[in-house]
């Protein structure tokens, strides 16, 4: 099978790589940026650096709204998968997956769950999907024969776990689960105490900020196009902490330990431990 990657920065170069290190199957990558190209030959990730027409399956791996302006603009091989990568699935399946259909390609949204803190194709890496989860967003259109297609590569390329949703419950569970704790970890690290705490800091404070190191052009777009349920995450958010803050301020041990101890029992929860 030939397979189309268009943008190799992190994410779109990780899959070229980790395609060609895990399948037979041939990489045709596209990138605007030639220097890229030229890496991505040199480190073995891509075969050939043409247009994506005889390609049965292309990822593209740009922002959302480029994600929008290429599937919408460029030519595709007849009944090919066309996936978009983006952190945001109902803004792209709204705007792409009735125009692909009616030309006789298969949209399907899929999510990597994976990534790091640096960017580009410098970064990207044959193994950063191993034990990630792959999502993919699928409605009552969306091809069947395209879903186990994408399914069983992302097995083969070491992704731990398939999950299948629609395009409205990720969203709504991506806010909780990525897009606020980078609007946190932004938030906490803007602090004037962030610039003087040599000799202060433990795991904690790594563990909070790691994310703070972002892409601003790209995580300002996701944000904005999943604000609805962002916003609903950062007023929970905003509640809890002002819950909190209140009963510090009142010297409220008693109810400072009960709203502690139901945040520590939540993650214990999570953890399996209760």
């Amino acid at each position: 099978m030939q397979i189309g990657v268009v943008g190799l920065g992190l994410i779109g170069g990780s899959l070229a790589r980790a395609i060609k290190k895990y399948t037979s199957h041939t990489v045709c990558g596209v990138d605007r940026d030639k220097n890229v190209l030229t890496a991505a030959y040199a480190a073995g990730a891509i075969d050939c650096d043409t247009d994506v027409s005889g390609c049965d399956l292309v990822f593209v791996c740009l922002y959302p709204r480029d994600c929008v302006s290429y599937l919408l603009n460029t030519e595709f091989k007849k009944n090919a998968v066309a996936a978009d990568i983006s952190g945001v699935k109902r803004f792209i399946a709204q705007e792409v997956a009735a125009p692909l259909r009616e030309r006789g390609i298969r949209y399907v949204g899929t999510h990597p769950m994976a990534g790091k803190e640096t960017s580009g194709f410098v970064s990207s890496d044959a193994n950063l999907f191993q034990g990630a989860s792959f999502i993919i967003t699928e409605d009552e259109t969306t091809d069947a024969d395209a879903i186990c297609l994408l399914a069983a590569l992302a097995k083969e390329l070491g992704f731990g776990r398939v999950t299948r949703c629609s395009a409205q419950k990720h969203d709504e569970v991506i806010a909780y689960t990525s897009q606020l704790a980078h609007v946190v970890s932004n938030s906490y690290v803007k602090s004037e105490a962030s610039q003087s705490f040599n000799g202060f800091s433990a795991g904690s404070f790594m563990d909070l900020t790691r994310v703070a190191k972002l892409n601003p052009a790209m995580w300002a777009e996701l944000f904005v196009l999943n604000g609805d349920e962002l916003a609903k995450e950062i007023d929970e958010l905003q509640r809890n902490i002002t819950a909190l803050r209140d009963a510090i301020v009142a010297g409220d041990e008693e109810a400072l330990c009960n709203l502690l101890r139901d945040g520590s029992d939540k993650k214990k929860r999570l953890l399996g431990e209760l």
